[in-house]
């Protein structure tokens, strides 16, 4: 179809692209590979399922603001499509060789699917430029006190102008062209129905005309993709590459929560924690050209939600606007993110959880508390009387271990000292044991766990903190003595299952662990509730009064650890109606005690973690708020005191302690 000098010009401006496009993407990989770590590409072949429900199905995406995600997943569809597409048009251009208008059926059925693909990129591209720049909602945006790079608050929308210009113009030239070429040949194609009634409009178009416009129409469609290569490397839609590999080659881990091991015993360690961009894994680099740069992360985010500088999808912005500045991964991480934005963190893990594209701007944070806790001394000073009690009396509330017991006084309560072969071994937890009002959590599950007989035990004096608050306050070395210490003492004990009151040790000794040399099977408190109900070893008196009840699901639970059914289950079995919060189960919205916040004042905001959350249970109209965490717990009970009291607040086991026959 080109002429020989069109031919010529063609492939002269396609090698041309194709060399600074290499250029752009050697420096992308310049940069992966200045981070820490080796990728194992064994994971490509044991991910190939989830990747087809993940980059075939666009399924992270539909779990957030609908309709745009519809828009944006008939683009990705459409784009799959226009693989084949495109080449057939290349091949048309320089050899007049229809590809399409082949192989019988299957020629009918794609272009068929070629004609859906079309139309439906240009209406979605349409709409979403709509949405973007006209409706403009707040959420594809971030406040101006956010630490944003300077270029990225007017380059976003630069990018994404550019980019919807590229395919716009693309595949309406297509359609053109297709349309063109069927008008000069008198050809009304039924599997091609939209082209077909473009042709119909254009049959009376005089033959020369529509000849050079066949051209016009190739050069402005296969030419446009040929003069968008080079951009493609430093523009946020190179997610379209990098999405795929995050989802393929992330680090396997037990829970999007699981940090990484770091032997404290290798006296050859000389960096902890991230100072620089290079400190942080290849996959934290890769994440900032992963970025769709959609605000979803920043629009989940607690600290961001209550006005607070922090915002993940910023850090992700700044790491990928740096290296189109021209920057390396030598840059401190501070001048990415704020101190106070890091601080403020609730390692909730919203952020990694609704990521479409599999980022972890949580990792980062956590990582930049570890360098600034470990090698700077530099973390909030409230911190210093938790970290004071975790390595003097291992526990953060800083009480002696000779009163770890002292809640079970006048209960018969087993210790491991007594019990040397538990079915279940209990870990306490130190806000249960040491906190008073945690302690009544306590209270009610030992009376669940004799009520039905179960053949269990308790550390006592033995048990310690976990650790988990010094670990995302970034203090490994007090993590990793009382890990240590915890795996030796469960390794002698050797229990055949673990049962926590507290999502936060669950975490840590499911997940954390295992690093450490603990593997072992266990469970949260409303999990083994249910357990016993379902066996019919506890029987439960159910009040004719409705008894209504807003579940607040811990983040640690129903986010890290997938489990959300339990303690609903329970409630349920207690006879509780459970209204549901607009935020619940792995998309539930923070108490505001995770990352260590438990221990420190909150920053500064427009309101509160805890009190955000406790008006949007206050809003469903239940009698109790019910949790399954001592943290939320306290923030929660805060909040209601702060609010009158308005509505109760308690655990699921005291819930259902309440009603044993």
């Amino acid at each position: 179809m080109l002429s020989p000098i069109e031919k010529i010009l063609f492939v002269i401006a396609t090698l041309a692209s194709l060399y600074f496009t290499y250029r752009g993407v050697q420096q992308i990989i310049r940069h992966i590979a200045s981070g820490q770590g080796k990728i194992d590409w064994s994971l490509i072949t044991k991910r190939v399922g989830e990747l087809i429900l993940k980059v075939g199905l666009f399924q992270p995406v539909f779990r957030f603001r609908l309709w745009p995600s519809i828009l944006h997943a008939l683009i990705g569809w459409g784009l799959f499509v226009f693989l084949m597409v495109d080449l057939s048009e290349l091949i048309y251009g320089m050899t007049k060789f229809r590809l399409l208008d082949q192989g019988g059926i299957i020629g009918d059925i794609y272009r068929l699917m070629a004609d859906i693909a079309n139309t439906a990129i240009i209406v979605s591209i349409v709409a979403l430029v709509i949405r973007r720049f006209v409706l403009r909602p707040a959420a594809l945006s971030t406040r101006e006190t956010t630490l944003l790079n300077l270029k990225a608050r007017f380059g976003i929308s630069r990018d994404s102008a550019i980019v919807a210009t590229f395919i716009f113009t693309h595949n309406t030239m297509r359609m053109l062209g297709e349309a063109i070429y069927l008008a000069d040949h008198g050809v009304h194609d039924t599997w091609q129905p939209v082209i077909s009634t473009v042709a119909g409009w254009l049959s009376n178009v005089d033959p020369g005309v529509l000849l050079i416009g066949e051209h016009l129409a190739f050069w402005l469609s296969t030419g446009a993709v040929v003069a968008f290569l080079p951009y493609f490397p430093y523009s946020k839609h190179i997610h379209l590459f990098f999405a795929p590999l995050n989802f393929a080659l992330k680090p396997e881990r037990k829970s999007i929560g699981e940090l990484s091991y770091i032997n404290l015993d290798d006296q050859s360690i000389e960096q902890f924690g991230a100072a620089k961009m290079k400190d942080l894994g290849w996959e934290q680099i890769m994440d900032s050209y992963a970025c769709i740069m959609c605000f979803r992360c920043q629009e989940v985010c607690p600290a961001y939600n209550t006005g607070k500088l922090l915002s993940p999808a910023a850090l992700e912005i700044n790491k990928r606007y740096h290296f189109n500045g021209g920057g390396t991964t030598d840059v401190a991480m501070t001048e990415l993110i704020s101190e106070e934005a890091v601080w403020a963190c609730t390692s909730c893990g919203a952020c990694v959880d609704i990521c479409p594209v599999g980022n972890e701007p949580m990792r980062d944070i956590l990582d930049i508390r570890r360098n600034l806790s470990m090698m700077e001394s530099v973390f909030p000073k409230q911190l210093e009387t938790a970290f004071k009690g975790m390595e003097r009396n291992q526990n953060p509330w800083n009480v002696s271990q000779a009163d770890r017991m002292k809640w079970a006084e006048g209960m018969n309560v087993p210790t491991i000292e007594q019990n040397a072969e538990p079915e279940i071994l209990w870990w306490v937890g130190c806000a249960p044991a040491t906190d008073a009002r945690a302690q009544k959590t306590a209270q009610a599950f030992a009376k669940i766990l004799n009520a039905a007989g179960v053949n269990y035990a308790v550390l006592g004096k033995n048990e310690a903190c976990t650790g988990d608050s010094a670990r995302r306050a970034g203090r490994e070395d007090i993590f990793f003595g009382l890990a240590s210490q915890n795996v030796e003492i469960l390794n002698e004990v050797a229990p055949k299952r673990i049962v926590t009151t507290c999502p936060h040790c669950l975490h840590t000794i499911k997940n954390e662990y295992p690093a450490f040399g603990g593997n072992y099977q266990v469970i949260h408190h409303t999990q083994l509730i249910n357990e016993l109900v379902g066996a019919g070893k506890i029987s439960l008196e159910v009040s004719s009064e409705q008894y209504s009840v807003t579940f607040h699901d811990p983040c640690y639970l129903g986010r890290h650890n997938k489990e959300v059914d339990a303690p609903r289950n329970a409630l349920k079995s207690a006879g509780a109606l459970t209204i549901e919060m607009p935020r619940n189960g792995a998309k539930s919205f923070c108490c505001g005690a995770g990352g260590a916040q438990m221990w420190k004042e909150e920053e500064a905001g427009s309101a509160r973690v805890n009190e955000m959350r406790f008006a949007e249970a206050k809003s469903t109209g239940a009698d109790t708020v019910a949790v399954g965490c001592p943290f939320c717990l306290t923030m929660m009970n805060d909040a209601s005191k702060a609010d009158g009291g308005s509505i109760q607040v308690k655990d699921v086991a005291e819930i259902v302690a309440e009603r044993l026959k």
